[in-house]
């Protein structure tokens, strides 16, 4: 008897162990048969909440974890707006005063203990309403108010009456779980396009007032991701099993055969995005480092190019041609970017901007354009550029139809001698020449744009000892320092949100000063009268005779150093089926991209 149980048990305890390989084996296969996609970010967010979402960096992850009422096509150049949340376009009022605006039922947050039984429950309309409050909280520290600001009706009363959750703002409501409604103070062109920007992603109430400032890092929405961990380094995403099914239809999002078929996306026609199950998104600030992970083939699967690398890359400029052995290994794309470099005074500086003293302002307005006819935008464009960047002159760049290509080039052209004039004869000398500091998100690579800065400060006569360098850990902690106004002096890159020369004028717009987006804290009553003028109109030619006479206003302030887009080599692995664009479109290329198994 003894015998025949000790069989048995012993037959019951193989058969687990087998089965406990066997299970094992499958884990480890399934695992194996994750799709993982690694992508890379030349510096890492500020925060993962909506509210504070102003850089490209926070952007990025935050339109994979929440959701927006509208993004913009995949594929379609020039960008196209199409619904996201929302069921369609916004229903327009004939004064074009009020929007209205469906979204989808049976959208549901990730889970999270905040939630009845910890199970995220459905999106409704007055999340909506909800996130868009949050941004006029004095108490949160938002960002993206001066997108609606002084332009929703009601919602400027409502922070001044202390921001109350519960009251309501006749200009922002729900009419029911699914309408949202829209009334503005006068029309506003561009209010779709803020509602494709993560500052306007919808955000749970429960879980924001549980989490407090942990919302910022332990972030819940109902994208197509959902974060796993999150560091200094990695954000780790993990596919939404319960985002909505939505068949990728490749016409409707702007698919070109002559274009995209290279890059296998017509595999994914007919197929509901996410495709992979795993996103990481690497933070790696270093060009070298990136690189080597890039090429090593077993870590990231896409980069841009490093300046160190181009003579590795691209065998001739024009036409663009990368060697062989590039191209053999990578796919690529090559465009002009939606934005552009440029740099800026901090305009309430009292030895740069503008003081009470008419004198002293005019001896400033010498030095700052002075300083911008030192600037060498060719030799910048050769050293760190490829010699592909396109120079223009203001800030409306090539990428926006009010570009001009007539305007005048002399706020960009070098001229040494008469930068030398200038400082003569309003009486700068060596020994009155302020303090020059240089404050930029240090790196490797800022310190050689800082290091030819100061050659072209040097050719105008300005001492070495008083120019300095001022560099920051992080790009969070440069602009948290240009948002205190504590940067006289910067070196920036703006990526428009929306494609609208309206979008860099706003940039400096009085209202708009810092903390806003107004990082000049400029103030020229005509130009923000025009602005306000401008803003109510649709695109036409008068729209674009006012957008035109206020970028020369800027430049004959010699407010900013400007400028130049850079045209982008986007590099990934053959793997990868994906379109990556880090501009307007965003993060929102992210859900569709896919990995092809090895």
């Amino acid at each position: 008897m003894r015998t025949k149980l000790t069989l048995t048990l012993l037959l019951v305890l193989l058969l687990s162990a087998c089965q406990q390989e066997s299970t094992e084996s499958t884990q480890t296969l399934r695992h194996s048969e994750k799709k993982v996609y690694r992508h890379s970010e030349d510096d890492r967010p500020n925060s993962l909440d909506p509210i504070k979402a102003s850089t490209v960096y926070s952007n990025l992850l935050v339109v994979n974890i929440f959701d927006t009422l509208y993004a913009y096509k995949y594929l379609e150049r020039p960008y196209a707006l199409k619904p996201n949340l929302a069921v369609d376009m916004p229903s327009i009022s004939e004064n074009g005063l009020v929007y209205t605006i469906k979204i989808k039922p049976e959208v549901r947050f990730t889970d999270h203990l905040a939630f009845t039984n910890g199970q995220g429950r459905e999106v409704k309309a007055q999340d909506f309403v909800y996130s868009i409050m949050r941004s006029f909280d004095p108490n949160n520290g938002g960002t993206g108010a001066w997108l609606w600001q002084g332009k929703i009706v009601g919602i400027d009363d409502w922070r001044e009456a202390g921001a109350d959750y519960d009251a309501l703002i006749p200009g922002l409501l729900a009419l029911d779980d699914y309408t949202i409604q829209i009334k503005l103070t006068e029309p506003y062109p561009q209010l779709t396009y803020t509602l494709a920007m993560g500052f306007s992603a919808i955000t749970p109430r429960e879980v924001v007032e549980h989490l407090g400032q942990e919302f910022g890092s332990k972030p819940v929405g109902s994208g197509p991701f959902k974060l796993t961990s999150f560091n200094s380094d990695t954000a780790y995403l993990a596919k939404n099993p319960n985002f909505r099914a939505e068949p990728l239809d490749l016409a409707y999002e702007g698919y070109d055969p002559e274009l995209h078929s290279k890059y296998g996306i017509q595999k994914l026609s007919g197929k509901a995005p996410p495709f992979i199950d795993e996103l990481e998104v690497h933070f790696i600030k270093e060009t070298s480092s990136r690189w080597h992970s890039f090429t090593k083939g077993n870590e990231i699967h896409y980069t841009t190019v490093p300046k160190d690398k181009q003579s590795a890359v691209i065998l001739q400029q024009e036409p663009l041609q990368l060697h062989p052995q590039i191209t053999d290994q990578y796919h690529y794309t090559y465009g002009l970017e939606a934005g552009f470099v440029y740099h800026g005074f901090n305009m309430q500086d009292p030895d740069f901007g503008i003081s009470g003293d008419e004198v002293q302002n005019q001896k400033n307005h010498a030095l700052r354009c002075a300083i911008r006819k030192a600037h060498n935008w060719s030799q910048k464009n050769r050293a760190f550029y490829f010699g592909l960047g396109q120079v223009f002159p203001g800030i409306i760049p090539p990428s926006v139809p009010e570009f001009d290509p007539a305007m005048s080039i002399d706020s960009v052209e070098v001229d040494i001698e008469a930068a030398r004039t200038l400082l003569s004869d309003y009486g700068w000398t060596a020994d009155n020449l302020p303090l020059f500091e240089y404050h930029v998100s240090g790196s490797v690579l800022q310190k050689q744009f800082f290091e030819q800065m100061r050659g072209f400060m040097h050719a105008i006569g300005y001492p070495a000892n008083k120019i300095k360098y001022q560099p920051y850990p992080n790009f969070g902690q440069f602009n948290k320092a240009v948002k205190n106004r504590q940067a006289p002096f910067f070196f920036m890159g703006w990526t428009l949100d929306y494609p609208d020369a309206e979008n860099t004028l706003q940039l400096f717009y009085g209202p708009n000063e810092t903390p806003g987006q107004n990082n000049f804290n400029y103030h020229n009553p005509k130009f923000d009268a025009l602005f306000e003028q401008s803003r109510i109109l649709q695109p036409s030619t008068e729209r674009t005779a006012l957008y035109r006479e206020m970028n020369q206003m800027v430049v004959d302030d010699c407010v900013v150093i400007s400028g130049l887009s850079r045209n982008k080599i986007h590099l990934w692995h053959k793997n990868v089926i994906t379109f990556p664009d880090r501009e307007i479109v965003g993060g929102f290329h992210l859900r569709y991209v896919d990995i092809i198994p090895e």
